[in-house]
């Protein structure tokens, strides 16, 4: 297929994708990226988020929830290496609230040993997380 990449999005725990694939859309460090077949190559910094890959002969997009990490657009496919992934039908919104709260009691916590850099970032992935549970609803 003349129209279609190769792409992989994988974590330190495992692999969440791999497959054809004709787009895949991320939250990239300079905003949301787009990338099609024979893309410029580039390596640059993704934000949390939705990462969104449209599979070949498959009406559905797959949906995969990154907590951060690297994407590297080579001519022979696309690989994501994320700090944390998450299948977007494994996505657990009890979990992301609960996550977000803690990182709101550290923030205004004077005594917590996180400090506050750290909870921001925690902060910023819950809410991510959130946000693509309910972009994920909105497509169903």
């Amino acid at each position: 297929m003349a129209n279609t990449f190769h792409v992989d999005v994988v974590s330190a725990e495992a692999s969440i994708f791999s497959g054809e694939a004709e787009f895949v859309a991320l939250p990239g460090e300079a905003g949301e990226l787009g990338i099609y077949p024979k893309h410029t190559p580039l390596i640059t910094r993704i934000k949390p988020g939705a990462v969104r890959i449209k599979v070949a002969g498959q009406a559905e997009e797959e949906f995969v929830f990154v907590a951060g990490g690297i994407l590297e657009v080579q001519p022979n496919g696309v690989t994501v290496l994320a700090d944390t992934a998450i299948r977007g039908s494994d996505l657990d919104e009890a979990k992301a609230l609960a996550a977000k709260k803690a990182a709101e009691e550290a923030m205004v916590n004077q005594e917590s040993k996180i400090d506050y850099a750290k909870a921001q970032a925690e902060m910023a992935a819950a809410i991510a997380q959130l946000a693509a549970i309910a972009r994920l609803r909105g497509k169903r």
